[in-house]
Formats: structure tokens, sequence, C-alpha cells
């Protein structure tokens, strides 16, 4: 058998893609599982973003895409970055990948070396520490909690800089804990940075649209941030396009460059027809994005009401995205038909085996006190999911 290379054995598998799978083996034997486990939009891309790719096809938009994107499509970003974020970007400063993980994994393929350290608070998306170690550098993690509305603070971040340190890394909308930043809390971050200049800001903002709280504000925002930060986006959450595959960055035009030819030599271009309903998604009607952020609002409301009928559970109230984060430390040490609940990857399969509601441990996001539930579902199906979380926590003694 052909041994796998050292850069796979140091990674870890994908925690939210592998109860995906588990829950899919299940209701495969008939067996009626909720899935709140994947972070996907259950809306349908809006129709004049269809519309737009059919369009596309239609003319035939087929032929290889240029490796940073259509200049229509970086000009679009452009235009949503100055409308959206006042914030002022030239199409050489765009690169469009296959999705906002490429884009990361881009970044961190091009500068990273062995040595270097990257900080990452916690919770994280589960991919960042990964795609760190792909490159042999070493995450550096900050660690917080529902107390703290799962936020670093300026004295977190000062303590965690060294000599080594080459980026941090960050999402504002949090995924898994559904945490923002407000304007102040980056601005005290800010300041620790601003005595730094070497270390370069990667700010995640996927989840820019799906805001409770008011208007996004990005880091780049700030003048001594904004030649030392790359903004990563895409299409899949604001605007329920999670299988068009369309992330981006924005970023001085050295590390733009970098990340053009290191995507030229690995994917090349992405999707064109994509690429053009991307276009009509960023510059046409938004409308559909602001109804949907108002649905997630409901539901987020939903279960958080929910959570509060189940004994023991911290939660903090998730500013944006579509996940709660609970802490369920209570439940661990119970037992269940004589098996022990030892953390939360323990309590994931129990909810999965018995309550039939699959979620991600906590442990995959750097906070393995809690579990990530999504609610991109409907509200009676989110009612039905939490009504047999509580009543299989309930059997555990």
């Amino acid at each position: 058998m052909l041994p796998t290379s050292d850069l796979l054995n140091r990674l870890s598998e994908s925690s939210t893609l592998k109860m995906t799978q588990l829950s899919r083996e299940l209701a495969a034997k008939g067996i009626d599982v909720i899935s709140l486990s994947i972070g996907q939009p259950d809306f349908n891309a809006p129709k004049h973003i269809k519309e737009a790719a059919k369009r596309a096809l239609d003319i035939g938009y087929d032929e290889y895409s240029p490796v940073a994107g259509y200049q229509e499509l970086r000009e679009a970003i452009c235009t949503k970055l100055k409308r959206d974020n006042q914030l002022e970007y030239t199409p050489n400063q765009i690169i469009v990948s296959t999705g906002a993980k490429q884009s990361l994994a881009n970044i961190f393929l091009s500068f990273l070396n062995e040595g270097d350290e990257v900080i990452i608070p916690a919770p994280y998306w589960v991919s960042y520490p990964e795609q760190v170690k792909m490159c042999n550098a070493t995450p550096v993690y900050i660690y917080t909690d529902v107390e703290s509305n799962f936020k670093i603070t300026p004295e977190q971040l000062e303590a965690a800089i060294s000599p080594r340190t080459k980026f941090i890394v960050y999402s504002s909308p949090c995924n898994p804990s559904g945490a923002i930043y407000s304007k102040e809390e980056l601005a005290g971050l800010v300041q620790v940075l601003e005595k730094y200049p070497e270390i370069i800001i990667v700010s995640d903002e996927i989840y820019e649209h799906i805001n409770y709280i008011g208007e996004h504000y990005s880091i780049a925002q700030f003048p001594s941030m904004k030649d030392r930060t790359i903004v990563v986006n895409g299409q899949a959450k604001g605007y329920a396009m999670p299988g068009w595959r369309i992330g981006y960055i924005a970023a001085p035009v050295y590390i733009a460059k970098a990340c053009d030819k290191l995507q030229g030599q690995t994917t090349s271009g992405t999707n064109s027809v994509a690429q053009k309903a991307t276009v009509e998604a960023l510059i046409g009607d938004q409308t559909p994005t602001k109804e949907m952020r108002a649905a997630f609002q409901r539901r987020r409301d939903l279960v958080l009401s929910l959570l509060n009928e189940i004994p023991n559970v911290k939660c903090n109230i998730p500013d944006g995205a579509f996940y709660v984060f609970p802490d369920l430390s209570a439940y661990f040490g119970k037992s269940y038909n004589g098996e022990i609940i030892n953390d939360s990857d323990d309590l994931c399969l129990y909810l999965l085996n018995v309550g039939h509601v699959a979620a991600v441990a906590g442990s995959g996001f750097g906070a393995p006190q809690s579990i990530r539930f999504s609610y991109a579902a409907s509200e009676s199906v989110l009612t039905e999911a939490f009504t047999r979380v509580k009543n299989a926590l309930r059997q555990l003694v």
C-alpha cells in the first residue's frame, strides 16, 4: 500500500464534513436525521442570479477563465467593496478563487514557511489551523469562552505576538460563534497591531451580510490597516450560492500577484458561468440577501428561546452568521446505558445516534466545551430538532 505524505498525515479530518457524512449514512439506513451540521443556507440562489447564469450559457461563456477572474467580475467586486465597506480597491488587487477556502489556502501557501506563526483566535473555522499546518507553520491560539462572547482582548493579542508571527486570521461575523467585532473592539486590536507593522491581517468576512446588529465593519477600514489586510469574502453565505464556488480576496498588489501565481499552478481560473452570475449578484438587486438575513434572525431568536428551555445550557447571543454555539459542558460526565459522555465529541455522537440530530463538536473549532448547531433550516425543522436535543439530554444521568 502506498504510504500517505507527511503533509496529509499532519492534517485532521474536517469535523464539519465528518458529521455531515455520518448523518447521511444514518439517513441512508432509513433513520429520520435532522442535520444541523453543515454551514449551508437552505435558500435557493435568487432568481436574477440564476437568470444571469443561464444567459452566460446561452452566449457561450464556457471557455477557460483568466486565473485571477474576469475583469468584469473584479470590477464588480471593487464596486461592492466601495459601496458596502467604503474601501477603495482596483481590479489588480482582486483574485477570484474556487471558494473562500481556496482563497485562504492561496494566502498561506504563498507566504508561510516552516517556523512562521499564525495567530488564530478560538473558536475558529476548522480549516484555519489545518491550512497553516499544511505550510509547516505553527498555529498560535488565543482562547475565549461564552462569558467573553468568544472575542479576544487587546491584551490577549499582545501576549500572543512573537518575532515569528506572520499573520493573524479571524472571522467576523464568526463561524462558529456568531460573534461580531464592533468598530470600537477592532480599534483596540488595531492599537496593538500598529506596534507590529510586519504582521498581516487575514480578515474572513464571508458572513458579512448575515449581521443582526447593523453595519458590518472591516478592519481594513482603519487607514493604518488597509495595506496590511487581506479581505477574504465570497458568495456562499450571503447570496445562497454555496455550490457555485466563488470566493475572492482584496489585498495589496504584491499579495494578489503571489496568489495569482500559485493559483495558476493549481486550479487556474474558477468557473466561468458562476463568475458571470456573481457579477449580477454583486451589482444587481440586493433585496433577496436582506430578506434572507431577516429570516435567519427570526430563526436565531427561535433557537435561542428553545435553548433557554434546556437546563444547564450557556449560550451567547450570536450577532451574525447562522449558528448557535452553546456551552454544554454541564452534560460531560453523565451517561446513557452505561456509556459515559466524556466531551463534546461524545455528546455529538450521542445526539446523532439517540436524538437523531447532527451537530458539530466544538473541539474542531478550538472550543471543546461547546457544540455548533446551524439554524439554516425552516422554523418547523428547528423546533423539532431542539425538542429532540432537549429530550435526549434529559435521558443522561
